[in-house]
């Protein structure tokens, strides 16, 4: 049995997301990380941060509704909150390499009244 707790690290990375604490996330994605959504097939580390990680002073909080580890992966539901109170709800699939992420989808599209 691994010595790490993947379900832990994937709440660390959404905590760092909202806190907006972006070395907590570069230490958790691998060099190779490499991110896909419908907007961004593909992208890789350097690139996520580029586009992505603006995102996160917009996220005021996230509400787990589904954490499954599944052998390498963590599937990961979850309803956000912007700053705004837009709510929108999110599954993501996160694929660990030991102890980081080396790999996430994102499936959005879910705006919440």
């Amino acid at each position: 049995m691994a010595d790490y707790d993947r379900l832990k690290l994937a709440r660390d990375i959404y905590g760092a997301y909202r806190s907006g604490d972006r070395g907590v996330v570069e230490h958790l994605l691998t060099d190779d990380f490499t991110f896909y959504s419908p907007a961004d097939v593909g992208i890789d580390r350097a690139t996520y941060f580029e586009r992505c990680w603006p995102n996160a002073g917009l996220i005021e909080g996230f509400e787990f509704k589904r954490l499954i580890e599944a052998g390498d992966e963590v599937v990961v539901t979850y309803e956000g909150t912007k700053t705004d109170g837009h709510r929108f709800r999110n599954t993501e699939v996160l694929t660990f390499r030991a102890d980081k992420i080396c790999r996430a989808e994102v499936y959005f599209g879910w705006n919440l009244e």
